[in-house]
């Protein structure tokens, strides 16, 4: 039988073809409108009898259509749930749960990236989850009744619910291993300075964390923005007057204006509105700064791609740079050092102005704030573990490169899904099979036993042939930067 007792009533799952049971869409909170928006989570109301949960629950509101996964309509508002992928209820496995990416502002826990399947039969319980994205995770509203970081304290909700209910999946309630990718992967890194997580989760793994946090300020600029473009005062009483959708489609129109604005800086380049503020309650200070003894101990694998940015570059997020103007413009907008430019240059002599630019946004972006965040936790005496994703393929179309999210369907073991054909560029090789064995093999050995297959005072490259590493020579471009001087 796939039924499951919760705290709060049964849930019955669908089994698949390899023998693994999918419990989908199951609340680990109250819906967080109504008189509960803007604030902490709260307990999911029981149910009597047997939920069916064969099916993703609604996601989160915004306004992205990804491939593959449901899409948000308003009205939707049980958006607090998670899904459950395990062997069966008998004896108890590691856990890993997964915080999706994007942004802070779309994803779900329901794209085919997050099929639990080959984790599953790799030894482990796997979870994966919703929260609230945008304004209504991420924005910041006055008074005391609306935390900051809702979508992080949903993030937390999600992890009380594992340790309260996971055993009767065959989890271990002892042995959780939180993970993520990008805006996920800088989530897990808030978790582990928030004393609200302490004692969760026992380990952590982050891919391609993106930084730095926002700053109180920031945040309530951003406030003041969406809610002129919403036509409501920046107020508890006008924000929450505004609808879900309301507030998505102002978030878009402002990130439009930005995105065509030479003078708003940092974010004409890429306008990502939302993010963990450092508010100093819910979230300390940026995982960069935090104070090593507010760190949890627990152990860390740390991975990133080596070409970020070329997928946002791919996909149109991201402002295309291509003169030497543009390119300084684009440095002195970031506060970057006088000499950081030309040491790209010297790095990559022949390449086009429009690829020095990726390198050094993916770069400060995605991979510094990575290898950073990793470096603090090992000064904090934290057992760190760092990879880095090189796998290139070249087809009739041109070269796929090791982008931001390639890694991501590599760990998870769904290469042959369609929709990650645009990701790892068509259809597996035996190659990409193998490789992506291997990297399950290291996920459910680190979740299981805190070791991935390599030690500490090593880096491993997945993917590149030969082994070799092109990121070292740009970390030594980044030495003498000082991260804190860099702003989002």
């Amino acid at each position: 039988m796939d039924l499951f007792l919760t705290a709060n009533g049964q849930v019955r799952g669908r089994r698949n073809a390899s023998d693994v049971v999918a419990v989908l869409g199951v609340p680990y909170a109250a819906p967080p409108f109504g008189p509960d928006r803007f604030k902490a989570p709260r307990p999911a109301p029981a149910w009597h009898g047997v939920r069916e949960c064969v099916a993703f629950g609604p996601i989160a509101p915004q306004s992205a259509d990804l491939p593959g996964a449901p899409s948000w309509s308003p009205g939707d508002e049980d958006v607090l749930s998670l899904n459950v992928w395990t062997g069966g209820a008998d004896g108890a496995r590691p856990v890993l749960v997964w915080i999706h990416g994007g942004a802070y502002t779309f994803g779900s826990s329901a794209q085919p990236d997050f099929d639990g399947t080959a984790l599953v039969r790799a030894g482990l319980v796997v979870v994966t989850l919703n929260y609230r994205l945008g304004f209504e995770g991420f924005g910041q509203v006055p008074g005391g009744d609306y935390p900051a970081n809702r979508g992080l304290l949903d993030q937390i909700a999600a992890l009380e619910w594992v340790r309260d209910n996971i055993a009767a999946f065959g989890g271990d309630p002892a042995d959780v291993t939180v993970a993520g990718q990008s805006a996920g992967a800088t989530s897990v890194a808030c978790l582990t300075v928030m004393e609200r997580a302490r004692g969760l989760f026992h380990r952590a793994v982050a891919h391609s964390l993106v930084g730095p946090v926002y700053s109180r300020q920031l945040a309530a600029d951003t406030a003041r923005l969406v809610a002129e473009a919403a036509g409501v005062p920046a107020t508890a009483e006008g924000l929450t007057a505004a609808s879900p959708d309301d507030l998505v489609r102002a978030g878009d129109r402002v990130a439009a204006r930005l995105r065509d604005d030479p003078s708003a800086g940092a974010r004409y380049y890429d306008p990502v509105l939302y993010g963990p503020v450092a508010d100093g309650d819910v979230l300390p200070a940026d995982p960069l700064d935090a104070d090593p003894a507010d760190r949890a101990d627990v152990d860390l694998l740390v991975c990133h791609t080596t070409e970020e940015y070329w997928l946002l570059d791919a996909v149109g997020s991201s402002k295309k740079i291509t003169t030497d103007s543009e390119l300084a413009s684009f440095a002195r907008d970031f506060g970057l050092p006088d000499d950081l430019v030309p040491a790209y240059r010297a790095l990559r002599p022949h390449a086009p102005v429009l690829d020095l630019y990726l390198a050094i946004f993916g770069d400060m972006s995605f991979g510094e704030y990575s290898s950073r965040f990793a470096d603090r936790h090992a000064e904090a005496g934290r057992r760190t573990y760092l990879a880095r994703f090189a796998r290139k393929r070249v087809t009739e179309g041109g070269v796929v490169r090791p982008w931001h999210n390639a890694d991501v369907p590599f760990a998870f073991g769904v290469l042959d899904v369609p929709e990650m054909a645009f990701l790892i560029g068509g259809p597996p090789t035996p190659e990409d099979h193998d490789l992506s064995r291997r990297m399950v093999r290291a996920w459910a050995d680190f979740a299981a036993t805190g070791e991935p297959g390599w030690g500490t005072d090593t880096v491993r490259i997945w993917g590149a042939a030969g082994g070799g590493n092109t990121y070292d020579g740009f970390r030594a471009a980044w030495r003498t930067a000082d991260y804190a001087d860099i702003h989002p």
